[in-house]
């Protein structure tokens, strides 16, 4: 891939557990990325461990939940000549409130980061994409969300996640068929916010998602998958 061809990549959340291995294995893919973070500092110094493995890597302070600071990010990008081509939605909060136990302030900060932050990202993003005529989108959800296996749990984790499923189907339909945009469930992964009992790695957890944002274009689009295989909604 030579230098001209290479795809951007922009990972919400990347300083940390599936974001910051997702950003390592797109820079090893050959892809640059953008790693953005809402701690500036943070992402910084996650940022070193992508570059001394010899990736191309950016860091972005960016908060998801803020309109304002996606539409700043946006702006210093296309100031610098940046484009983002791979949008992975991965800045996320993991809330375990019972419902009737669950407080108002923590559902609706559940739904700004897992949910408006990809609505926030994706309408920031996608349109590019769309003029361009490529594009590739993921939402890193999860199967606490899914309908069909279960009622939404967590409450306020299980909900955002299933309304993050169903804006992944009306981006897929509104970007068009050159805008690859699906949800990827990573299964219960070590990191900071699956513990350190979780029976997936980091590295297998980030696998699909990187697997979804690098499809080529015959690959499918408004679709959920785990191990690179389709799961239902």
């Amino acid at each position: 891939m030579s230098r001209s061809t290479t795809r951007t990549a922009l990972v919400t959340g990347g300083n940390r557990g599936i974001g910051l291995e997702t950003c390592r294995q797109l820079a090893h893919a050959g892809l640059d990325v953008v790693l953005a973070a809402r701690d500036a500092e943070r992402g910084r110094r996650a940022a070193r461990a992508v570059e001394r493995a010899g990736g191309r890597v950016r860091v972005e302070e960016l908060d998801v939940t803020s309109r304002a600071s996606v539409t700043a990010c946006a702006g210093r990008l296309a100031g610098a000549g940046v484009e983002i081509d791979v949008l992975v939605n991965n800045a996320g909060v993991y809330p375990t409130d019972g419902f009737f136990s669950l407080d108002e302030a923590t559902f609706r900060e559940a739904l700004d980061v897992n949910l408006m932050g990809a609505f926030h990202t994706c309408q920031e993003f996608v349109p590019a994409m769309t003029r361009r005529g490529w594009g590739r989108v993921v939402n890193v959800s999860s199967g606490l969300g899914a309908l069909t296996d279960n009622v939404p749990s967590p409450a306020a984790y299980g909900v955002s996640k299933a309304a993050l499923n169903a804006l992944t189907l009306v981006v897929s339909d509104a970007a068009g068929p050159a805008v690859k945009v699906n949800a990827a469930c990573p299964g219960w992964v070590r990191t900071d916010m699956g513990g350190s009992w979780a029976p997936t790695s980091v590295e297998k957890g980030a696998d699909t998602v990187v697997w979804l944002a690098t499809l080529p274009d015959s690959g499918p689009s408004g679709g959920f998958f785990r191990n690179r295989s389709r799961i239902d909604w």
